[in-house]
């Protein structure tokens, strides 16, 4: 499949993420919601976490609060047990996406469900619209086996497909491929969330324009040809690349196996102010939040 220079999306800059721990002690490298790329709107934060040592994960993320924008946790390996203060309790297993909407508040906690091995996923901070901040919070808990993948073997070489693959699979979390939909219903923001396991060759995977949108590599190394031999970049392992948002499709290629998620969505464009687990568009809205969870009516 051709694909004309003009509608391929190109890096414009490559972020290493930041070492750093969160929750009660967790190891994790954090790629936005650092220096180097403090928000992409409108996502706010992308944390990964990847580790055998249980003294690296084992505390957890004890209860903490939030208000005003949406968590996304996605896990690769392990499990993760979360439970919050209206009830709500569940396992989030590799493969598995738990999708919550804090909206106008909630307390919340995530806790490894296991002693040791391996646990590995990302967390992503998606914005709210003013309109949806003081929404009402809700879970999309998606099982792995509900996550849909798209193979190559399922692009019929004749048809006019959104994605061409060369030798990959595809899970399409939330957003489209291919007429493939994925299981996250989310209204506010409606993102493409993406885990590509790209065995060799070439992938062109359809993006929506004006969408601020990324690639993480998690393993492995990947070319991104903008059509131009002179504007490829290599994406390494622990790298976020941010795309452009001209352009239509994202070409990648790989001499090896690699894996990365790809991210896209529209920008919000209003004020953000934050104040650790609470965003907002006013710093008076940033008070009325902390007031709310000292007295115990943040998530009420």
């Amino acid at each position: 499949m051709s694909v004309e220079v003009s509608e391929q999306k190109s890096i414009e800059k490559v972020v290493t993420g930041m070492p750093t721990s969160d929750g009660a002690g967790v190891s994790l490298t954090r790629i936005i919601g650092q220096p180097d790329l403090p928000r992409l709107d409108p996502f706010l934060m992308l944390d990964f976490f990847g580790s055998d040592n249980p003294g690296e994960y084992i505390a957890g993320f004890p209860p903490h609060p939030h208000r005003g924008f949406q968590t996304v946790t996605y896990m690769l390996a392990g499990k993760m047990r979360h439970k919050d203060s209206v009830g709500n309790e569940g396992v989030i297993d590799a493969g598995g996406i738990q999708w919550m909407n804090a909206g106008r508040g909630i307390i919340h906690e995530e806790m490894p469900e296991q002693e040791e091995g391996l646990l590995q996923g990302f967390q992503l901070w998606v914005n709210l619209p003013a309109v949806e901040k003081m929404s009402a919070p809700n879970y999309q808990d998606i099982q792995p086996d509900s996550v849909p993948t798209v193979h190559y073997q399922d692009i019929q070489p004749d048809s006019v497909p959104t994605v061409h693959i060369q030798d990959a699979v595809i899970k399409v979390l939330a957003g489209e491929i291919d007429g493939v939909k994925g299981p996250v219903k989310t209204t506010a923001v409606a993102p493409t969330f993406l885990d590509v396991a790209l065995r060799s060759g070439s992938s062109e995977i359809a993006l929506g324009s004006d969408e601020a949108a990324f690639i993480y590599v998690y393993e492995g190394s990947v070319v991104i040809n903008s059509g131009e031999l002179s504007k490829e970049t290599i994406v390494s392992q622990g790298e976020l690349g941010v795309l452009s948002q001209s352009g239509k499709q994202l070409s990648v290629s790989a001499d090896t196996g690699c894996k990365f998620i790809v991210v896209s969505g529209k920008p919000i464009k209003e004020p953000v102010v934050q104040y650790g687990p609470f965003v907002m568009n006013t710093q008076q809205e940033i008070v009325q939040a902390f007031n709310d969870y000292q007295s115990g009516s943040l998530a009420k």
